[in-house]
């Protein structure tokens, strides 16, 4: 059996709930909080924990853009980060309106523990804050955590995808779709994203 999701809906922010550990018993804990309520050495963990997930390929502008939303965070019984991701918002153009959304950023499993259910807790947390607080989530998926977004029912936005630039709209027919939650889209409209340095999406 599968790890328990949190319930669908609006959710509470700075919140600790239990969780059975499904390997190696015990209980670990899901904790969600703003960027704000963590301390300097809550942020440090989780961003060596990217570092090392992602195999040192995860720069300072991919860490900046998962700062200044609400953070799900997974710790084992003796405080050890094992998970971790967050929510941020931007603002995305569709068919003449300017949307809130929620976007995933930093979505990472300890390497020696990854496809045993923690990613999928962090995501429900995760996915919680958007249906509470924003038109809808989006994501840009590595392709070796799509499996894991699509599987929840995330999916893969099928209209192109530009920015708005310095300058104005700017195309990007080289990105992959991202993915969507919770979106009732035209794909004959095009989506802008914010700008922002480093990657756009």
């Amino acid at each position: 059996m599968g790890p328990t999701l949190p319930p669908r809906g609006r959710g509470q922010i700075g919140v600790r709930t239990q969780i059975p550990a499904e390997y190696g018993g015990g209980v670990n804990t899901l904790r969600t909080a703003h960027t704000s309520a963590l301390t300097a050495a809550e942020l440090r963990a989780a961003r060596a924990l990217l570092d090392e997930a992602f195999d040192g390929d995860f720069s300072d502008q991919d860490w900046d853009h998962g700062l200044g939303g609400v953070h799900a965070l997974v710790h084992d019984g003796t405080g050890t980060l094992l998970a971790h991701g967050s929510v941020v918002q931007r603002r995305i153009l569709h068919n003449g309106r300017s949307l809130r959304v929620g976007y995933v950023e930093a979505v990472a499993v300890r390497p020696d523990l990854q496809r045993r259910g923690l990613g999928g807790q962090v995501m429900g947390a995760l996915e919680q804050v958007i249906d509470g607080a924003y038109a809808f989530g989006a994501l840009s998926a590595s392709s070796e955590g799509e499996g894991l977004y699509l599987a929840r029912g995330w999916a893969e936005w099928k209209g192109t995808v530009g920015a708005l630039g310095p300058q104005g709209p700017v195309p990007l027919p080289d990105e992959d779709p991202p993915l969507l939650w919770g979106a009732d889209l035209d794909p004959s409209y095009e989506l802008f994203f914010d700008w922002r340095d480093g990657d756009i999406l």
